[in-house]
């Protein structure tokens, strides 16, 4: 099977259930604060790693085969699916301090990246590329730098209620 076909449930969730629910939260959801200094080198790393890994699995196949890998692999990406899909439907329905801290964002300020990360790195495992694995890595790390942007521009936006939230509530898990 074409490692392609592991994207296919992730885009009808991130982008077309999230259409469903609400219009304007796709508009939310694809905004990137403006970023200042190793944020825009960072932001350049993190969508040419995101294209690789969405481009690089139309060459590879997934290998379904008894192994701690494949194994491995399969429960990073069905828990970066399950994850994609509660933080998705959370994203949609902002708590009425405008942010969100709904759902799964009472755990994670950022449960979106947390689960393309584990889906991704589960498609990695799934093809047994260490190549699409290296691209998933700077995806991962670029994506910390886009977050510490994302959180500057919540401050400004939301001030001490925002600070508060981030005292009660990790940034990842």
């Amino acid at each position: 099977m074409n490692g392609f076909i592991l994207l296919i449930p992730f885009l009808l969730v991130r982008f077309g259930l999230i259409r469903v629910i609400d219009r304007q939260a796709v508009v939310r959801a694809a905004y990137f604060p403006p970023r200042i200094g190793a944020e825009r080198a960072a932001y350049m790393i993190y969508q040419l790693a995101n294209a690789v890994v969405l481009i690089g699995l139309l060459f590879f196949s997934v290998r379904m085969e008894r192994s701690w890998l494949c194994g491995t692999g399969a429960a990073c990406y069905l828990l970066g699916l399950l994850l994609c899909i509660a933080s998705v439907i959370d994203f949609a329905a902002p708590s009425d301090s405008g942010f969100h801290e709904n759902g799964v964002y009472r755990f994670s300020r950022n449960p979106m990246y947390v689960s393309c990360d584990l889906l991704f790195a589960g498609c990695a495992l799934l093809v047994q590329s260490w190549l699409l694995g290296c691209f998933v890595f700077l995806f991962v790390v670029s994506s910390h730098w886009i977050i510490l942007s994302e959180e500057r521009w919540c401050i400004q936006a939301f001030g001490a209620p925002y600070r508060a939230y981030m005292k009660r509530v990790r940034r990842y898990f």
